[in-house]
């Protein structure tokens, strides 16, 4: 008798992955608008719908895509404070709009996780970023994925988040916990990806993401 084939674990080679499939290039489209093909966004690739929603989208911004690396991998997210302009009380990854100090789109994601959540770049390894995603509020985000070594330890921004976690990156990299939805905003139908998780509702740009990095390494 033979033992049984073992069944790999997602997450367990993310990161070879991840080194494989993604680069530190910033596009073009983060700062030029004129670049009408993007993939990702609120309105995905429906540029007739953003015009018919009144939205652009200009502001440069980044965010960090935390995976820290245990031996079964977590995502690192932030729950925002209920009193912020833009995406009050949602889940959401460390990040922000770009400073014109700041060096690169990556340099603008460390500064913004060292702000929110205190996390030390010294335990952040840059790998590479997403696709460009642009948000109904105004932003043009650019998320670059980064490994975490695990014993970190936060100091938390009160005034902006309200709580940090981990989600294990084998739920959110499951297909299956990926939920397609939609709903009317300004007259236009919004299609969105939501990932529950227990009480935690991961969904709208962050679900977007997510999904993002799950074609970029799994799809």
């Amino acid at each position: 008798m033979t033992d049984s084939p073992t069944i790999p674990i997602i997450g367990r080679d993310f990161f070879d992955r991840a080194k494989k499939a993604l680069t530190l290039d910033v596009p073009a489209a983060l700062t030029d608008h004129t670049i009408a093909e993007f993939p990702r966004g609120d309105l995905d690739r429906d540029p007739a719908a953003w015009k018919q929603a009144g939205v652009t989208a200009t502001r440069p911004a980044a965010v960090l895509v935390p995976v820290v690396d245990h031996a079964e991998p977590g995502v690192l997210l932030t729950m925002r404070t209920s009193d912020l302009p833009n995406h009050a009380g949602q889940i959401a990854f460390p990040g922000g709009k770009i400073d014109p100090g700041d060096a690169s789109p990556l340099a603008a994601a460390l500064r913004e996780a060292q702000e929110e959540i205190g996390l030390d770049a010294a335990l952040i390894e840059p790998i590479g970023y997403l696709d460009l995603y642009l948000t109904f509020t105004g932003f043009r985000v650019l998320p670059v994925v980064a490994r975490v070594i695990p014993n970190y330890e936060l100091r938390i921004n009160a005034s902006e988040v309200a709580d940090a976690f981990e989600v294990p990156l084998a739920f959110v990299m499951d297909e299956a916990n990926h939920a397609r939805k939609s709903r009317d905003w300004k007259g236009v139908t919004r299609h969105y990806y939501e990932m529950p998780f227990g009480e935690r509702y991961i969904w709208g740009v962050t679900a977007g993401i997510l999904r993002n990095l799950y074609e970029k390494i799994y799809g």
